[in-house]
């Protein structure tokens, strides 16, 4: 796999949102032109882009924000067992501290952390546009 894609309508508060769970920012750009619009299916697209990698290079988050055209509607904030609502989950040093440091930044909880036998903590909470982020530490 090479990125997962999010679009979002706050570029600089969503990469706020992944760095703060441990993860750097790789780089951003604009893209825009013919090879972008064949590609979104879009006629006129702008789109500012910034790409946030996990610490160890082995997974990256694309995060965009169109500033042309504007979009409609927006994601539905739907319950995890909804149909297509996406998820995202990553491995974490330390559950308590951070949860505590989501909680700090106003980040919602989906559900409470639970205990998987002695194999993980696990606990889900909303990340920007309300993509559901899963945190496990592993046991």
């Amino acid at each position: 796999m090479d990125h997962v894609g999010i679009v979002v309508e706050d570029l600089k508060a969503a990469v706020a949102f992944f760095v703060e769970l441990g993860m750097e920012l790789e780089g951003e750009t604009t893209v825009e032109g013919k090879a972008t619009d064949q590609l979104i299916g879009l006629e006129g697209v702008v789109s500012d882009v910034a790409f946030v990698k996990t610490p160890d290079g082995s997974g990256r988050i694309e995060l965009s924000v169109f500033r042309h055209p504007v979009a409609e509607d927006s994601a539905p904030k739907a319950p995890l067992n909804v149909p297509g609502i996406p998820r995202i989950t990553f491995v974490v040093d330390d559950l308590k501290e951070t949860l505590e440091r989501m909680r700090a930044i106003g980040t919602e909880f989906v559900g409470e952390t639970a205990q998987f036998g002695s194999y993980c903590l696990y606990c889900n909470v909303r990340g920007p546009e309300g993509v559901i982020i899963g945190l496990v530490e592993e046991l």
